[in-house]
């Protein structure tokens, strides 16, 4: 076998075992030196229930704590960078699911209301903020070419929009258009309510974005469209916004994710979104906890669907500049 192969093999190798006993140590410190692992039970079934012996046993079990998070420590520094981003993922998530435990939760109630939960909340969510995103997006890009406009009457409406939807309370804002328009003769319902609100909001937020994205942009490229010939909505269509992506889209999916989960603010006025259905499911029943965690484990895979997609995006815009 030659060299370079052999030391790709031990590396690998090397790699594979510091995984396992990464993650092995993490789940070690739960099963002996929690409070209702196997050692700790033992201890306390043979020793008399004192308050100095309790410490001792809490303060033994901080200490492996440290010695273990330290021997984990070391061990992943000793592997590719790569390799530890995914074991510290790894032990994250079973420390999160092992914390999860600690509730007692029912695991037959949340899988017989999980696709209930999906079905019902979680497509309505899906529905309200997928239209919300791309009138946002429209209202963001209308509105920071209106503040980069010469006109002034056009800069003063975007100042003022941004300015007031910023300003208030997304939560205020649903309210206002749920219940202030049926003031003037116009009954609106609650998901039209709560896209109009979302979309608005959302809408003031990005288009600051938007406006810091296209100024970003160097003169000389308005100076050279300009020689060209080229009409302002053109350079601002096949010049300006090609390059202003690549800038924009970052922080605008953070806000997409940002909007994924305030879209739970427009459960106050009766849309039956998903953190709307997961209260409603849990106290019925009285299992609050397992729906608002099971509700939570959805959002967080949306937001990864969200984060898969902007990346793909951003991959796409800097391999075109």
């Amino acid at each position: 076998m030659p060299l370079t192969n052999q030391k790709k093999y031990k590396g690998s190798t090397t790699g594979l075992v510091l995984l396992v006993l990464a993650i092995l140590v993490g789940t070690y410190y739960y099963f002996l030196f929690a409070d209702d692992g196997w050692l700790m039970r033992l201890i306390t079934a043979h020793v008399t229930a004192k308050p100095q012996t309790i410490s001792y046993l809490h303060g033994a079990r901080w200490a492996a704590g440290i010695a273990l998070f330290v021997v984990n420590y070391w061990l992943l520094g000793k592997t590719p960078k790569q390799l530890q981003i995914c074991v510290t993922a790894i032990e994250l998530f079973l420390l999160l699911a092992l914390f999860m435990t600690t509730f007692r939760l029912s695991p037959k109630f949340i899988e017989a209301n999980v696709g209930y939960l999906i079905t019902q909340g979680a497509f309505t969510t899906l529905y309200v903020s997928a239209i919300s995103i791309v009138i946002a997006f429209c209202i963001a890009l209308v509105t920071a070419i209106a503040r980069l406009s010469s006109s002034g009457v056009a800069v003063g409406i975007a100042r003022f929009y941004t300015s007031f939807f910023r300003g208030i309370p997304l939560l205020i804002q649903i309210f206002i258009l749920y219940m202030g328009f049926p003031e003037l003769g116009f009954v609106i319902n609650p998901i039209p309510a709560g896209i109009a609100a979302l979309s608005l909001c959302y809408g003031a937020y990005m288009s600051e974005v938007f406006r810091a994205g296209i100024q970003s942009i160097p003169p000389g490229q308005w100076e050279a469209s300009r020689a060209l010939g080229l009409h302002k909505r053109k350079i601002m269509r096949l010049v300006i916004l090609p390059q202003a992506l690549k800038i924009i889209i970052p922080p605008t999916g953070n806000h997409f994710i940002a909007m994924l989960k305030d879209s739970s603010l427009v459960s106050v006025v009766g849309v039956w979104e998903l953190t709307y259905v997961a209260s409603t499911v849990g106290n019925r029943d009285f299992r609050n906890m397992e729906m608002l965690i099971t509700a939570a484990a959805i959002y967080w895979l949306m937001s990864i669907g969200l984060e898969v997609v902007q990346g793909r995006i951003e991959r796409r815009y800097s391999r075109a500049a």
